[in-house]
C-alpha cells in the first residue's frame, strides 16, 4: 500500500503560550527539535526522542507533534503493530496502530491531545486504513491527573472519539487482563469489506475455543 503523508498544522492558544500542532514530521526535522524532559511515559526522553525519529523514517510511520517554539511538548505516533502482537498476524498493510500519545503535565487541560488527533486525521490517506489503539491502564498517568482508572478511561475515550476512534470488543488476552483496558478503532471510508472481515478475525481469535 502507498503511504502518502500530507502535512497539516494549526496554532493552539494556551495559558502557557502558543503551541504549533503539526505533522507528519520528517525524521530530519525531529532531530533538530528539542524533546521536553517531562515526556517520560514510555521511556527516558532521550530514548523516546530517538524512537520517534526512527518511526518517522518508516514508510508507514507518522509523527504528529505539539511544539512550544523549538521544544516538543506532546506527540502522537502511528506505525504498523508490533510483530509480536496479534494485530500483525494477519499481515494487513492497511492496519496501523496509534502507538502512543503523550503531553507534558504543563500543557494538559489545553486540549493538546485532542488537537493532535484532529491534525492527524486531516490527512485524506487515513480513509484507506484501519487505525487501532490498544489502551492499557498501566501506561496511564493516574498519579499526576488524580483520576481513578475509570475516570481516566472516560477522558481517554472522549479524546479518542475526536479522531473517530470508538470502542471495539476483542478477546485479546492482554486487553482482557483488566476491565479498564480497551481496544479503540477507526475504520476508513475506503477500507474494503474483505479487510474489515480479516480484522474481525484477529479481534476474536479464540471464539471457537472452549
Amino acid at each position: 500500500m502507498e503511504h502518502r503523508k500530507q502535512y497539516h498544522s494549526k496554532e493552539l492558544e494556551t495559558n502557557h503560550g502558543v503551541l504549533i500542532i503539526e505533522g507528519p514530521i520528517p525524521p530530519e526535522q525531529l532531530e533538530k527539535l528539542e524533546f521536553h524532559h517531562d515526556l517520560v511515559a514510555f521511556r527516558t526522553p532521550e530514548k523516546q526522542h530517538r524512537a520517534l525519529i526512527e518511526i518517522a523514517a518508516l514508510p508507514e510511520g507518522r509523527i504528529i507533534i505539539a511544539r512550544h517554539e523549538q521544544v516538543i511538548v506532546g506527540y502522537v505516533t502511528y506505525l504498523y503493530p508490533d510483530p509480536l502482537e496479534r494485530w500483525s498476524e494477519a499481515g494487513m498493510d492497511n492496519l496501523i496502530e496509534l502507538g502512543a500519545i503523550e503531553v507534558i503535565p504543563k500543557f494538559r487541560g489545553a486540549h493538546v491531545g485532542k488537537n493532535l488527533l484532529i491534525i492527524s486525521m486531516m490527512d485524506e490517506a487515513v480513509e484507506d486504513f484501519i487505525i487501532i489503539t490498544t489502551e492499557y491502564y498501566w501506561h496511564w498517568d493516574l498519579k499526576n491527573t488524580g483520576l481513578n482508572v475509570w475516570d481516566y478511561r472516560k477522558v481517554l475515550e472522549k479524546m479518542m472519539s475526536v479522531g473517530g476512534l470508538v470502542w471495539y470488543a476483542t478477546d485479546d488476552p492482554e486487553i482482557c487482563s483488566h476491565p479498564a483496558n480497551c481496544l479503540m478503532v477507526r475504520i476508513g471510508k475506503r477500507v474494503s469489506l474483505e479487510s474489515i472481515e480479516k480484522f474481525d478475525r484477529i479481534r476474536f481469535m479464540n471464539r471457537f475455543m472452549y
